[in-house]
């Protein structure tokens, strides 16, 4: 089979397309372009993110070496408008994106798919810890077998027909097998460092992309209370998000943390620790994967990728689903995904979270 790899030039895609060549599969490799070189105007180029010039270059280095195609895909544009734009929109109006969601569902998977028919191929592989499903003639995403690297959370929101043309040959993996294989192969990226941080924030600083990249600096507003009582000043809701502590200017005698954005009043609410705890949330923008109906459902739900999967009960709600924990959780941002699992670790469904409970 004529199979297309999505490269970021990193050890994971790299290996991913060895192994797709081992099977006896012709491969062939495509690197999307995503910066916007107006966007790294004063800013240190980084090159540690999957869309980099030297990641393009590794990716190039290791099709040319193994002798399968490489192409690369300019998807500047796109990701501008379906990416950028939205995430700066989103902390402006005191929420916490997460565009490497919206980026695998609405750039990265059916972009380079259509790259990939045009080319010949009949799939597109990428090298994420995952795996793919399929019962009752709906395709899903299930839990990768290395619990530490599992990337299914990030890719809740695919459609059916890209579930149906997508394979991750790494999901039978551990990271560390895959570091194995790669020095097995002599992969000058065996040993790449990971990067852990947004490709187009290329100094991490949100508040000054998001400044720079709208022209607008959101005014600064009072930081209060539950009770309303002011007790400081912020600096511009796109600079806080559920659940910090640090920076928030107060000298209070116990800890306090961000427990709501009102970018409506441009209020900051603060509170205790215990003040964060939330009884569930409720999601818009529904992807349904395994489960065609969610409400009246007993599932394990994640809010963030790193957090281990919690029991609640989900019902149908107005625009959406909600979902009442077992027992409460902290850190509950709209702007964030809640993806919700069976015990087998398939994803029924997700969505945006829209508010707490």
């Amino acid at each position: 089979m004529r199979i297309a790899v999505a490269m970021s030039g990193g050890v994971d895609s790299s290996c991913a397309a060895l192994l797709l060549r081992e099977q006896g599969h012709d491969v062939v490799g495509i690197t999307a372009k995503l910066l916007l070189c107006a966007d790294m105007d004063g800013v240190e180029p980084r090159d540690d993110v999957c869309c980099s010039p030297e990641s393009i270059a590794d990716a190039r280095g290791v099709a040319r070496r193994y002798g399968f195609p490489h192409v690369v895909a300019d998807v500047e544009d796109d990701f501008s408008r379906e990416v950028i734009d939205p995430f700066c929109r989103e902390y402006v109006r005191g929420r916490t994106p997460s565009p490497c969601i919206t980026c695998n569902a609405r750039i990265k998977f059916p972009r380079l798919l259509a790259i990939a028919r045009e080319l010949g191929c009949a799939a597109l592989a990428t090298g994420h810890y995952a795996r793919i499903g399929e019962e009752s003639g709906r395709y899903y995403v299930s839990r990768g077998v290395d619990p530490d690297k599992d990337q299914s959370y990030f890719l809740f929101d695919l459609s059916q027909e890209v579930l149906a043309q997508v394979r991750f040959p790494l999901g039978g993996y551990r990271k560390e097998e895959i570091r194995a294989l790669a020095r097995g192969y002599g992969l000058s990226v065996a040993d790449k460092p990971e990067s852990q941080e947004i490709c187009f924030v290329l100094d991490n600083d949100y508040p000054r992309y998001i400044e720079r990249r709208t022209g607008t600096i959101p005014p600064p507003g009072d930081i209060v209370d539950r009770a309303g009582s002011v007790l400081g000043r912020h600096r511009g809701v796109h600079r806080y998000t559920i659940g910090q502590r640090r920076g928030l200017g107060i000298a209070h005698p116990t800890p306090l943390y961000v427990i709501e954005i009102d970018a409506s009043r441009n209020v900051i609410v603060v509170g205790g620790r215990d003040e964060l705890a939330r009884r569930g949330l409720v999601a818009t923008g529904i992807n349904r994967m395994k489960a065609v109906t969610l409400g009246g459902c007993d599932a394990f739900v994640k809010t963030r990728s790193t957090q281990p999967p919690v029991r609640a009960r989900l019902e149908d709600a107005a625009g959406g689903v909600s979902a009442v924990f077992a027992e409460p959780q902290a850190g509950i941002s709209p702007g964030q995904a809640a993806v919700f699992y069976d015990e087998q670790g398939d994803v029924l469904g997700g969505g945006w979270i829209e508010r707490a409970l």
